[in-house]
Parts: structure tokens; C-alpha cells; sequence
């Protein structure tokens, strides 16, 4: 676009807001500007609070949230957080100042400036300025319109809910039960052998030929798998989870498939990260939170431990993937003197009382040793609860074994001692019978099982997290929390705006019963740890960038505690995500209020 366009469309756009355009278009030096853009909305700010009483209240919270935002961008402070000013952006492409084309504005930008702009002069027209029906009557006939209401809004979130897959529905049984079949033919098993978990790591599906023979899969997924292999970049599939796939490649099973077949961007991005002497693979800088090998501790009562750091299968997204060396290795259990020497360091750090064991998956040591290592923890007078962290549940069901179970409950000691399961199920596909037993097993001996989710693209479609949770609810699977995914370069393809996240939350989620969105949406801030996005007070929308993206001041857990550092990150732009979404079917009006998440 050349620069007389984009200035154009720089001008159509704060055409909305004349005194604003008139402002940035004036030839008065950088800083009157930004003194009179500052007082410009502050007016605009106090004619709200004492001019405009007639305004719908959520017109009024909507444009005053707006406005602050855009205080914020106008900031010296955050300017220099963000290593970029709008102000001066702004006022460049709208002069006749010659700038070089790699600066120009993406389509992404101009959708974020419009809607801002939208925001703070109230046009955003999300809302159909009709007063609820039953807003004008009192008693039965206001509860009777209200109702009609509630079961209009059921009836449409059922609408979208009831397009998601479950592992529970006949169909899909009876689909897994032939990729069932046809993986034992390949591999001349018998039902017997199918049934145990040892046999399933025995046959991981580790290379892209083996992956061919036995799922359909595109050339750009065969080639994806074969760089990886060759780079030895950590890859593999359980029989069982590979029977979870469908043969042809489908919109219904895009988010199993996603989760374990890399994609060449994934492939690249690590290899080129690896070949960087500048480029940590440390993303959430465990290396800084880790006193001792084996040990993470972010937090006051509370310490990660990692006895191994392998998986029976590779998550595409997996936060430790620069530590796991390959699936099922036997590099991978932490040596036994590491071990006694980190669990020596929990036993003389007595403010410690909860212990989550993870990796890796715990679950992949034998019985014998995971016993060992909850006996030395429960000898610990200061540790109250013990939580393990595994996905065998939804990877490798067969683990879950009576005499795993009876292992680990005999440690679960209601009034002493808690011993929780965590585990990780990303779509209701994912849910089946088999994991559904492994789940009734350990409540069937008191623990509970909770959990997290990762916020992916591959999930975030309108009600399709809310259709996890339920399905959840119903196997006796708590959901506790939900991710951000990471900001990782390798993982771009699985990120959603973190707007996405607030959005689902108050407008899917919050249209379900309490017992069922008990999940928290956090961000995981490198080096500190989980920033709870529900609440405002814990970030900043500070910027945002040429290429559309957002620019966030995230607050350590801390605040008003220590004197912690904030930490500063870029978002995955809302119109990419629109767009990618619209072109898989998606139709974008069903997310038009995303703009409006701070």
C-alpha cells in the first residue's frame, strides 16, 4: 500500500473521532500533541461521568474502558515498555514525512485502531440498543420475558456445544474400535497386548513411515515428522492415542491431530532456535526458579518436582520441550542420587507443604518407584498435599491399573495428607470410556482429579472449551485451570489473543452452571508465575503494534508483596485470528465483541 493510501485510511478511520484526527493532523510539536490527545480524552472521560446520564450503563463501561486503554498508549512510560510509540507512528504516516515500507501498517493494525476508536467515541454497535423486554415490567411477567430470554440464549449456546464431537458418542467408538483393529493388524498384536500400557510404549509410533502405515496423513505433516526425526526433535504417538485419530484428516479431529503431529513451522522454528547462540529454549525460565536439579519453586508453600522428564507421548506445545530428550528415554529418570538430594532439599525447606510431582509424567516410572518417592514425601511432617501432574489418562489410559491406584491412595489420608491428580484433556474427542475409567479409578478411591487446560486454536472456537468442561463434569474431572499458550516462536500456530480468552470466559463459560466453569484463565509469566487474566487489575493493554498486535504490562503475583519486575509481552493479533478462523468455516460476527477485551 503506498503512503498517500495509508494515510487515507488513517483519516477515514479517525474520521470518527474529528477532534482527535484534527490533533494528530496538526504540525504542533510531538509533545503538545500528546498533552492535547491526553486532555481531549479526559474530557471525553468527564463528560461521560457528569454530561451524559441517559447512556446505557454497558455503552458507558465499554467506552470508558476504551478511553482508558488509550490513555495508556499515549504514555511516555509505556512507550519505552513497549519500544514503540503510536503518537509518533500516527503523526508520521499522517504528515508527508517519507518512511520506508517496513513500517507500514498491516491490515491487522487498521482493524485494532478502528475498533479502539469505536470504543472510545461509543460507535462500537455490539449492542442492538433495544431495552430487554422484560426490563419493563414488574413480578410474574418480567420473570416470564426473562425466562423466554435465558432459554433463547440456552438454546443458542446448545446450538454451537452440540457441534463438537465427544469420544462418549457411539460413532466415535465405533470409529476407534476399527483404527483399533487396523493398528493391531499392523503390528500383529492381540487384544491382551492392547490392554497393556507397557506394550503401548514398547510400539510408540516414533517416525513418519510407521505414522503413514497406520493414519492418513498430508505431505506437509509426512514431511514435518521426517525433519523432526532427523533433527532429533522429540516426536511420538501411543497406539492408543493414535486410535483417537481419524484415518482421513478432518475438521472434527483437528484438535487430536494437532496436538502430536508437528507442524514444518514447529520443526523449523526449534531447529533454528537450537543453531541460535542467542535464543534460550528456556521459555518460562525454569533455569532462574530451579535451586536445586529436579526442583522448581515459584512460589511461598509450593515446589515443582521432576523425578523424570518424559512423556509415552510428545505434545506439540509442551512447555518443557527443550528438556525432554525423546519419547520414553532412557536418559530421562532423574539419577537416584539427584533425586534423594532433591527430596533432601524439600525435607529442609519446611515452609514447603504441597509438592506437585510432574516432568516429564511421573507416571511413566514404575510402581515400585513412585511409591518410593510418595513414602518419602508423606514422611515429611510439612507436606500436606501432593499433587501429580500426568496425561496418561487421556495418552495411555492402561496405566491407571488397581494396583497403580492402590499405590498411590494408600498416601491419601482425609484430615492429614491430600493426594490430588492433575491431568491434561484439551477436547471432549479426546474423551473416551477408557479414559473415563481411568478417571472413576482413582475417584473411586477418594482422590480427586482435576484439569488444565491449554487455550490453543485448536479449541478455541466458540462454546468449544465449554463443551470440554461439561463433558468433564460428567467423568468426574474437576476443570481447574486454563492456559494461555505459551509465547513461544515454535508454538505461533497454536496461539490465540489473549482477548480470546476473557471473551470465552465471560460470554461461553459464565452461560453454564457455576459446577461446571470452575477453571481460572491465567497467563504463565516467564520467571514468576500464573497471572489471573479475569482480574484488570493484574495487566495492561500498553500498545499497540504496526502488525496488529497487542502489547501487554503483565504484574507478578507479588504485587504489593515485593518489589518484583512486570513483564512485558506481545499478543497474537485479533484480525490474524478472525481471518484463520473465518477461513475454517467460522463465521467472524459470532466473536465481534473481542476487540472490546482488555
Amino acid at each position: 500500500m503506498k503512503q498517500h493510501l495509508i494515510k487515507d485510511r488513517l483519516t477515514t478511520i479517525l474520521g470518527m473521532a474529528p477532534e482527535l484526527k484534527e490533533i494528530l493532523m496538526s504540525a504542533a510539536p510531538l509533545e503538545d500533541k500528546r498533552t492535547a490527545v491526553k486532555s481531549w480524552l479526559s474530557r471525553l472521560l468527564s463528560e461521560m461521568y457528569e454530561e451524559n446520564p441517559d447512556v446505557p450503563a454497558l455503552e458507558y463501561i465499554l467506552q470508558r474502558d476504551a478511553i482508558f486503554v488509550c490513555l495508556k498508549f499515549f504514555s511516555r512510560r509505556n512507550e519505552k515498555l513497549a519500544r514503540f510509540s503510536l503518537l509518533t507512528y500516527l503523526s508520521d504516516w499522517l504528515s508527508d514525512t517519507q518512511l520506508p515500507a517496513s513500517q507500514k501498517p498491516d491490515s491487522a493494525f487498521f482493524a485494532e485502531l478502528e475498533h479502539l476508536i469505536k470504543g472510545i467515541t461509543g460507535q462500537s454497535g455490539i449492542y442492538d440498543q433495544k431495552v430487554p423486554a422484560f426490563a419493563k415490567y414488574h413480578g410474574s411477567k418480567a420473570a416470564a420475558k426473562r425466562s423466554a430470554d435465558l432459554s433463547r440464549m440456552a438454546r443458542s449456546a446448545a446450538q454451537h456445544l452440540d457441534k463438537y464431537a465427544s469420544g462418549l458418542d457411539a460413532d466415535a467408538v465405533r470409529r476407534r474400535s476399527r483404527n483399533k483393529i487396523r493398528i493391531l493388524d499392523h503390528f500383529n498384536a492381540t487384544e491382551l497386548e492392547w490392554h497393556q500400557w507397557q506394550w503401548h510404549l514398547r510400539h510408540t509410533i516414533q517416525n513418519e513411515d510407521d505414522l503413514k502405515a497406520l493414519v492418513r496423513v498430508t505431505d506437509a505433516e509426512y514431511e514435518a515428522v521426517r525433519l523432526a526425526r532427523q533433527m532429533k526433535i522429540p516426536f511420538g504417538i501411543t497406539p492408543y492415542y493414535l486410535s483417537l485419530l481419524d484415518h482421513e484428516p478432518s475438521r472434527r479431529g483437528q484438535a487430536v491431530r494437532a496436538q502430536v503431529i508437528p507442524s514444518l513451522h514447529y520443526v523449523q522454528s526449534i531447529a533454528a532456535a537450537r543453531q541460535s547462540k542467542d535464543t534460550s529454549m528456556d521459555f518460562m525460565l525454569e533455569r532462574d526458579t530451579s535451586p536445586i536439579e529436579g526442583i522448581t519453586r515459584r512460589y511461598p508453600n509450593i515446589a515443582i518436582l521432576k523425578p523424570v522428564m518424559t512423556c509415552p507421548q510428545i505434545c506439540v506445545y509442551c512447555q518443557r520441550n527443550w528438556e525432554i530428550e525423546d519419547v520414553f528415554s532412557s536418559q530421562a529418570a532423574l539419577a537416584r542420587t539427584k533425586l534423594d538430594a532433591a527430596l533432601a532439599w524439600i525435607e529442609n525447606t519446611p515452609e514447603i507443604n504441597e509438592i506437585l510431582i510432574t516432568g516429564g509424567d511421573p507416571l511413566m516410572l514404575s510402581n515400585k518407584r513412585i511409591e518410593e518417592i510418595l513414602a518419602r514425601l508423606a514422611a515429611m511432617p510439612n507436606i500436606v498435599r501432593i499433587r501429580i501432574g500426568t496425561r496418561t489418562l487421556v495418552t495411555l489410559p492402561q496405566r491407571i491399573s488397581e494396583g497403580l491406584v492402590r499405590g498411590i491412595n494408600r498416601f491419601h489420608i482425609p484430615g492429614r495428607r491430600e493426594v490430588v491428580i492433575v491431568t491434561h484433556f484439551e477436547h471432549p474427542y479426546e474423551i473416551t470410556p477408557q479414559s473415563m475409567e481411568a478417571v472413576q479409578k482413582f475417584r473411586r478411591s477418594g482422590m480427586e482429579v482435576y484439569n488444565q487446560l491449554v487455550f490453543t486454536y485448536f479449541n478455541s472456537r466458540k462454546f468449544e472449551a465449554a463443551a470440554l468442561r461439561q463433558k468433564l463434569r460428567l467423568i468426574g474431572v474437576t476443570p481447574y485451570y486454563t492456559f494461555n499458550t505459551k509465547g513461544k516462536e515454535e508454538t505461533n500456530d497454536f496461539r490465540v489473543p489473549i482477548a480470546r480468552l476473557m471473551q470465552e470466559q465471560k460470554e461461553e463459560a459464565r452461560l453454564l452452571p457455576g459446577t461446571v466453569r470452575t477453571d481460572e484463565i491465567v497467563f504463565n509469566v516467564p520467571g514468576l508465575g500464573k497471572n489471573y487474566l479475569k482480574a484488570n487489575q493484574h495487566h495492561d493493554v500498553i500498545s499497540i503494534l504496526p502488525d496488529g498486535k497487542r502489547v501487554y504490562e503483565f504484574h507478578p503475583w507479588e504485587k504489593k508483596l515485593s518489589l518484583v519486575g512486570t513483564y512485558v509481552h506481545q499478543d497474537v493479533p485479533i484480525y490474524d485470528y478472525i481471518r484463520r478462523l473465518k477461513a475454517d468455516g467460522e463465521n467472524p460476527a459470532d466473536y465481534r465483541t473481542i476487540w472490546y477485551y482488555y
